[in-house]
């Protein structure tokens, strides 16, 4: 049978744009849809966005720390549009790079709504367009709990956009998202309450790391309300909102801010004219090679529910055009030992097990730990502390986990996820000439373990 193309993506995110671009690159006729913005999730209202709302509130701590070392100035203000303004600016110009990059790639690019019509067909603009291959790649959307006055609520999705900055702000969730945002509206000013119904964020990173973070949070000014919830959410007359906890308070804020989670985005794409099988949670349910029970449709990235980060959705891409049109260069994704950074005040960077998840394997461990003030807070009156930890297999001496909470985390614990990634051993770290005087060196020179 002849088809239109080899490969249609639905999505142009990081995942769809690279399985499009190197498909092309192969030899493949290919088209990518996109509905809403290029780039996805990722550069528009995900980690590009957030970092720079995370550099701009760092800058009222970096004022602070200046002063210690002789710098005198003015009373710094913060202007909330001039930051959304250059970011807008800036997202534009890398909405155009991806653009660019599918079509100096020779993608043909369809900007709407693509629908599944069978399991080789999509409309698209009233166009229907025929694909060997199909491959679903569109992504997350924030989840907000189906209460009364959920329509208050503000999400990732609109918080880059918003035309002024609230002066009191409650987020609510407990994962990456919610402690980023905490870290982002109160450092840039606003009065911060993070509420979340368990017993202490973060939940499935290590119990230190947690932990320190809370401290850390706790320091800075940031209310921390654990096992606390939205019962209601009501708008009064002048705008500003109040949120009903299930326990009965009622707290005043300008902004609700919901980091509760994200579904896979399938609405009105036709899953109900092919035989593709979601998970229990609603995710696309695919094999090893990324195929549906639907052969001839694929998915990958936020909408298969795996692990959701870029980087990943970029790997996977790649693994799928490579088995499509370049089978023997193809090799699976490994989900193994894959280096995470939270980008929270202090950033967090992770890779590798948890103490906990050592233990639960079964692993005798020996622990080793760190706690210091960052040099560069050494001449202020300040009490940041950075947390490091090695998590190391008794028997083997093998590093299994690395941990750190404290500034440039993520890009520490990326050099040494290349190490965990190639074996090293505790040893190896120790005979590791360290680079002085840093953060990173503790990770060389700890040297006792925790007792057991």
């Amino acid at each position: 049978m002849s088809f239109d193309v080899d490969l249609f993506v639905i999505g142009a995110g990081s995942g769809g744009v690279r399985a499009a671009r190197f498909s092309a690159g192969f030899g493949a006729r290919v088209a990518v849809a996109e509905s809403r913005y290029l780039g996805g999730t990722c550069v528009n209202v995900g980690c590009v966005p957030k970092k720079f709302l995370v550099y701009g509130a760092h800058y009222s701590e970096d004022y602070a720390v200046a002063s210690s070392f002789g710098w005198t100035s003015g009373k710094p203000q913060f202007d909330w549009p001039t930051l959304i303004a250059n970011k807008n600016r800036e997202i534009h110009r890398l909405n155009n790079v991806y653009r660019g990059l599918l079509e100096n790639s020779g993608v043909a690019l369809y900007e709407g709504h693509a629908r599944l019509l069978d399991p080789h067909t999509v409309e698209i603009n009233g166009q229907r367009i025929s694909a060997a291959n199909i491959l679903i790649a569109t992504g997350g959307w924030p989840q907000v709990p189906d209460i009364p006055g959920r329509e208050y609520a503000t999400t990732s999705n609109e918080a880059f956009f918003l035309k002024e900055m609230p002066r009191r702000v409650l987020v609510i969730g407990g994962g990456y998202i919610a402690v980023e945002f905490a870290s982002i509206f109160h450092g840039l000013g606003a009065r911060t309450s993070l509420l979340y119904r368990g017993d202490l964020f973060l939940r499935g990173f290590d119990q230190g790391v947690r932990e320190h973070l809370k401290d850390e949070f706790t320091k800075k000014g940031v209310d921390l309300q654990f096992k606390a919830d939205i019962a209601r959410i009501d708008k009064r007359l002048d705008g500003s909102l109040t949120a009903t906890l299930q326990d009965g308070r009622v707290l005043e804020t300008d902004c609700v801010f919901y980091a509760t989670g994200r579904r896979p985005m399938l609405d009105d794409l036709g899953l109900e004219n092919v035989n593709v099988a979601l998970t229990d949670k609603g995710f696309v349910k695919v094999d090893q090679e990324y195929r549906s029970s639907e052969p001839s449709i694929l998915a990958l990235g936020d909408v298969i529910g795996r692990v959701q980060l870029t980087p990943v959705a970029l790997a996977e891409g790649m693994a799928v055009a490579r088995r499509l049109f370049r089978p023997d260069e193809y090799h699976s994704v490994d989900y193994q030992l894959i280096p995470t950074a939270v980008f929270s005040l202090p950033n967090i960077g992770t890779v590798g097990l948890s103490e906990e998840q050592a233990r639960s394997a079964g692993h005798q461990l020996k622990i080793f730990e760190t706690r210091f003030r960052p040099m560069k807070l050494s001449l202020g009156d300040f009490h940041e502390k950075t947390f490091m930890k090695l998590v190391v297999d008794a028997v083997s001496d093998k590093v299994l986990g690395c941990h750190m909470v404290g500034p440039d985390a993520g890009e520490i614990i990326q050099g040494i996820a290349v190490a965990l990634r190639a074996g090293a051993t505790k040893r190896v770290f120790d005979e590791t000439i360290g680079i002085h005087p840093t953060s990173a060196e503790e990770f060389v020179t700890l040297r006792t373990p925790l007792p057991a």
